[in-house]
């Protein structure tokens, strides 16, 4: 299948949520930040982000200046990669007021986003779904900002927990919003459990997790500028969102069913069917409004589903992904597996299992 798109477009599909071979250089910001000596205390700052407009941050007093430091989750760290693709320098402030407009604080605006985003991710691993941390042992990941010249793209590196958000050259906004910080962390996340290959059908499973959890993480955050939606970098781009959930086939792409050929195609467009699966699982089929966005969603074999909402959705996805998913599972599989993960939550004769085989059937995996 061919995606009609712009070639900027495509290259964002294929890309975002990978490593793309860039370890060594994450692993340097690693290093650059932990050569630090953490001393002082913890802090409230007041950040000015580019999407989520003002949001409280937790930083990191020295005493005569404040650090994109959260040592209340992991030590979390935000780096300014100062446009490069190696190394990174730790934002500092004087007054602990973040962003904003002019320079330097337009700089400092893509770090409050990236440090904003990864607490609400943290949080939202934590309080909803019982998780410490990404990679579960309490370790907080570094984030960079302005990463590379103009890299209209994002990836998490699990080897050394580092993600990196470049800014795209159209709009000169960061990649750092609540939905793509939540899908690249969730790779992190998806390392340490499934461990879903990068290809096939699981390669399809993983990206279409990464976008299942980031989505529900914006949900969460509850912001009033970045509501909750049911699309993929939507606030970044200025031809609209990298992919949907409600109708997938709709960025051009992306396959709404699941069919035999599947697995043939990138992982992005093989994800469809998963994303649409969740959409339906927890919103159900046919128009509706959320969040004063309009939705439609379409089912394979004309069925009309209702929802069991998106908190027992993500709870079921989660237990299938940590607890019977594996590096090989297939969309076949994913179907048991959730099964499995709604029959121990809810048990095997509740409405939530019944609807989990149902919003399957609809995205034609049977």
């Amino acid at each position: 299948m061919t995606h009609p798109t712009s070639p900027r477009r495509t290259r964002l599909a294929v890309l975002l949520g990978t490593a793309a071979a860039l370890t060594a250089t994450a692993l340097t910001a690693t290093a650059t930040a932990a050569a630090e000596t953490p001393y002082g205390a913890a802090a409230t700052g007041t950040g000015h982000s580019q999407h989520s407009g003002t949001v409280p941050l937790t930083t990191y007093s020295t005493g005569s200046a404040y650090q994109l430091r959260d040592t209340t989750r992991g030590n979390q760290r935000t780096l300014d990669a100062m446009n490069q693709t190696g190394g990174g320098t730790l934002f500092t402030d004087p007054d602990n007021d973040w962003g904003g407009t002019g320079t330097p604080a337009n700089r400092q605006s893509a770090g409050v986003d990236a440090h904003y985003a990864t607490a609400v991710t943290w949080d939202f691993y934590k309080g909803v779904l019982g998780r410490n941390g990404i990679r579960g042992d309490g370790t907080g990941v570094t984030s960079r900002v302005h990463y590379g010249s103009n890299y209209p793209n994002a990836f998490f590196d699990p080897s050394c927990s580092c993600a990196n958000y470049g800014d795209d050259p159209v709009t000169g906004k960061t990649l750092a919003t609540l939905d793509i910080v939540g899908h690249e962390l969730t790779h992190g996340v998806i390392a340490s459990t499934a461990g879903l290959g990068s290809a096939g059908e699981p390669g399809g499973l993983g990206e279409g997790t990464a976008d299942i959890l980031g989505t529900a993480i914006e949900f969460f955050a509850d912001n009033p500028t970045d509501v909750g939606d049911y699309f993929i970098g939507e606030r970044v781009f200025a031809d609209g969102p990298l992919r949907r959930m409600d109708h997938p086939s709709l960025d051009g792409h992306s396959r709404d069913y699941w069919s035999r050929d599947i697995g043939t195609l990138d992982a992005y467009a093989a994800s469809g069917p998963a994303r649409h699966f969740f959409y339906l699982l927890a919103e159900g089929s046919g128009p509706k409004v959320i969040n004063k966005i309009a939705y439609d969603s379409p089912t394979y074999d004309g069925s009309k589903l209702l929802g069991i909402g998106q908190d027992e959705a993500v709870r079921i996805w989660y237990r299938a992904l940590s607890t019977y998913m594996t590096s090989t599972t297939n969309y076949a599989r994913a179907r048991t597996a959730t099964l499995m993960a709604a029959a121990d939550l809810y048990g095997p004769s509740s409405v939530e299992y019944g609807r989990v085989a149902a919003a399957w059937t609809a995205v034609n995996v049977r």
